[in-house]
């Protein structure tokens, strides 16, 4: 097996798919075995307005950000996540001449976690605890469908679903995905492409964007990371912990995104 990559294509708006899978399907068609994690926020935001049942996002006393997954949330996700943008990501691939296989972390119990019974939120200063959400912490990744899949000459086209211990569906991080899937599969790179050039040390001044970090840096860079940045920063962190060699922060905005981040126009995060 040749050295797998592992790319999260972020869910946020203006990242292009459509650049993004016509080089993935070159590098794929060059012989390069690749697994696609994506995230699909926006898609999810914009149906759930479409739906008069509107986002909420959680902040936990360590800043981190997340949906409000209650029941009615978890289905609009799905929805949005897996019925629509994973639909659309196979379909763009197999246009392209690329035998895409989308599934879910549901799927096989492709993706184990354990469903937060409580979270802890700060609204206006004050905590509170939510005892009804529908996400989770990933505990395994069931990496033999992957690489069967891998082995038949199909790409992996992953929704961030996973199954909890009682077979219900969760509302999984995409990025943490794309680390657990990456340190699975031993993947030496995991690129996530969002909106940004990648990690500022003081978000939006351009001359405080970071072209590098040490494995050792990355706990400071989870103090300046704002909002979804920091899900990544941390992702990264389990992803190196894990062996993975290299992880990149890239925008997925430009032509040719990943030849983009390998020519240096990213923030590389690890030791090599």
């Amino acid at each position: 097996m040749s050295e797998i990559m592992v790319l999260k294509f972020g869910g946020t708006e203006g990242v292009n798919f459509d650049l993004l899978c016509q080089e993935v399907a070159a590098l794929v068609k060059s012989g390069q075995q690749v697994v696609v994690v994506h995230g699909g926020s926006n898609d999810a935001n914009l149906l759930g307005e479409a739906l008069n049942y509107p986002p909420k996002f959680l902040t936990s006393p360590d800043g981190f950000t997340s949906r409000y997954t209650d029941a009615k949330t978890l289905e609009i996700f799905s929805m949005a996540v897996n019925g629509k943008v994973n639909t659309f990501l196979v379909s763009k691939f197999q246009q392209a001449g690329v035998n895409a296989f989308g599934l879910s972390g549901l799927d096989g119990r492709m993706l184990a976690a354990q469903r937060k019974k409580a979270l802890q939120s700060v609204e206006n200063g004050k905590r509170k605890i939510i005892r009804d959400d529908y996400s989770g912490k990933i505990e395994q990744v069931n990496a033999s469908i992957l690489t069967w899949l891998l082995d038949n000459n199909m790409l992996p086209v992953i929704a961030p679903i996973a199954a909890s211990e009682l077979g219900e569906g969760l509302n999984v991080d995409a990025d943490r995905v794309a680390a657990m899937v990456a340190v699975a599969l031993k993947a030496q790179k995991l690129m996530l492409f969002t909106a940004v050039k990648g990690l500022y040390k003081n978000f939006p001044d351009e001359d405080s964007w970071i072209a590098k970090l040490k494995s050792n840096e990355l706990d400071t860079a989870l103090q300046y990371a704002e909002g979804r940045m920091k899900k990544k920063v941390l992702s990264a962190k389990e992803a190196l912990d894990g062996g993975v060699k290299q992880v990149a922060i890239a925008d997925g905005r430009v032509e040719k995104p990943i030849a983009n981040a390998l020519a240096g126009h990213a923030t590389w995060i690890g030791d090599v």
